[in-house]
């Protein structure tokens, strides 16, 4: 995270009203403009190809489609991206160069084969059993498998400090959509669902070249070095399934409500929830801001403390190095309670501006009743996963993967259970499960400072570990060493 901090600090420095609008809109373009970009352009081209006036089977199938197409795609890179992102930090640390390409291609064959067992079952259901047209659903495992690389190849530009052309390749992508799409349905003639989707697999199909040709004209050696890869996600399973469990946990709650009377199905293969997909949509747009007020100040405030530590363990005194303990906790402290506090206040304008406006957009009724407890249940886990972090910062994978675990499996039990309350109640679960899973990861952050001198002196091994066979336990007879001596008297 090193490289937004440089930035953020060179325009915040200035400390103006209009820097400081520059840079909250910079923290915007590196963290979730591409996602913004997506939703925009899709929202375009159905105002412009007239997609109200299509049959709502028609409407249901492409929205449902697309929706699948993020879900599993976010569930199919989580896994992965994070011991990815380890093994390239650790790559450009040590200057091994050489070994990124492997570690590209070696990462590419396991989202690929993690797609295939996804996606080509689906896909086979809904053609045989769903009946939908073989070219729409080609088209829509298309979306799916190009948006996984996508996403997979966002991690190498991420960890890179490339976050302005990741903004840039999905502007392209998704402009480039929007003008194939009018072609398909106005000169071509296509049926609009299938050209939208077609151009949205173009647009994909575009961000994911872009992406591998940067990737390839930064990175020109191969070492060849692929079991290296395949090591560190033996080494570090913790970081799979800490990842893979909180994107779980994000979207169970969801899952738990399409198994309801609220559930709508499609084509005899997608399963959805208008009322509590919509009412999770608006949620999280509501506490979206949370990963850009923490990317901002941890940037600008931890990472500098944090780095003060490390300098001070490696050449400091005990003195030093107590201090610099004492200043880094002190901070992380105060980043956790502004991040509270800042958050608190935009959810909260953000919770009556929509109460306000989306009755008058359509959206009431039950998806306007649902929404304040999902609200409050955002609100709770994106501060939780700021803790999550705060733990990698310490690598501490124990206590990360403890906190996913029980975010997820309290979210995944507390909404079956809302699903027999009151509808107000819906967001129960989403809520329940963020608070447990804050307070675990608070508590092992609390056991850490506590425990901070074993954790950080006590990891590491004298002697190198091996496996061979076992040295005889016996040295050297000491009687019979003295018995020679004697003789030699």
């Amino acid at each position: 995270m090193a490289g937004i901090g440089l930035k953020l600090n060179q325009i915040y420095g200035k400390n103006t009203l209009i820097t400081n609008i520059v840079g909250m809109g910079y923290s915007t373009v590196v963290t979730i403009a591409p996602m913004l970009v997506v939703m925009a352009v899709l929202v375009i081209i159905q105002q412009l190809l007239d997609f109200s006036d299509l049959s709502y089977a028609q409407k249901d199938l492409f929205s449902c489609t697309v929706l699948y197409i993020f879900i599993f795609g976010m569930l199919t890179v989580s896994p992965f991206n994070s011991v990815i992102s380890r093994y390239l930090s650790d790559v450009i640390y040590d200057e091994n160069y050489g070994n990124i390409l492997p570690c590209y291609y070696m990462g590419m064959f396991l989202h690929v084969a993690a797609a295939c067992l996804l996606g080509i079952p689906f896909c086979l259901w809904e053609y045989f059993v769903g009946n939908v047209e073989i070219c729409y659903v080609f088209a829509g495992y298309c979306g799916y498998f190009l948006l996984v690389l996508a996403f997979y190849s966002m991690s190498y530009l991420s960890v890179l400090k490339d976050y302005g052309k990741i903004s840039y390749f999905f502007f392209l992508g998704m402009v480039l959509s929007l003008l194939l799409s009018l072609i398909f349905v106005e000169w071509m003639h296509w049926e609009v669902t299938t050209a939208m989707l077609v151009a949205l697999d173009i647009g994909l199909l575009l961000i994911a070249a872009l992406e591998f040709s940067v990737i390839r004209s930064y990175f020109k050696v191969n070492s060849g070095h692929y079991r290296e890869v395949l090591r560190y996600f033996r080494k570090y399973w913790q970081l799979m399934v800490t990842n893979f469990l909180y994107v779980l946990g994000m979207c169970v709650h969801n899952f738990v409500f399409w198994t309801t009377d609220l559930r709508t199905v499609v084509a005899n293969t997608f399963v959805f929830s208008f009322p509590y997909d919509m009412a999770t949509c608006i949620a999280m747009f509501t506490n979206l801001s949370a990963s850009i007020i923490f990317i901002s100040r941890v940037e600008m405030h931890f990472h500098e403390r944090y780095k003060a530590y490390s300098e001070a363990v490696i050449g400091g005194r005990g003195m030093d190095i107590e201090l610099a303990k004492k200043r880094m906790f002190r901070q992380l402290s105060r980043e956790l309670m502004n991040l509270s506090r800042v958050q608190f206040m935009i959810s909260l304008i953000l919770y009556f501006l929509f109460m306000f406006l989306l009755p008058r957009f359509g959206f009431g009724g039950l998806t306007i009743r649902i929404y304040p407890c999902l609200a409050a249940g955002y609100f709770i886990m994106y501060l939780m996963y700021a803790e999550i972090l705060f733990l990698y910062y310490f690598n501490d994978l124990t206590g990360s993967l403890l906190t996913s675990i029980v975010f997820m499996l309290s979210t995944w039990i507390s909404a079956i259970l809302a699903t027999h309350f009151s509808d107000i109640w819906y967001g129960m679960g989403i809520t329940i499960g963020a608070f447990l899973g804050w307070t675990t990861a608070y508590i092992r952050l609390r056991w850490i400072e506590n425990h901070f001198d074993e954790h950080v002196f006590c990891q590491g091994n004298l002697l190198k570990h091996k496996h061979e066979e076992c040295p005889p336990w016996k040295v050297f007879d000491r009687y019979e060493q003295n018995t020679e001596e004697k003789k030699e008297g």
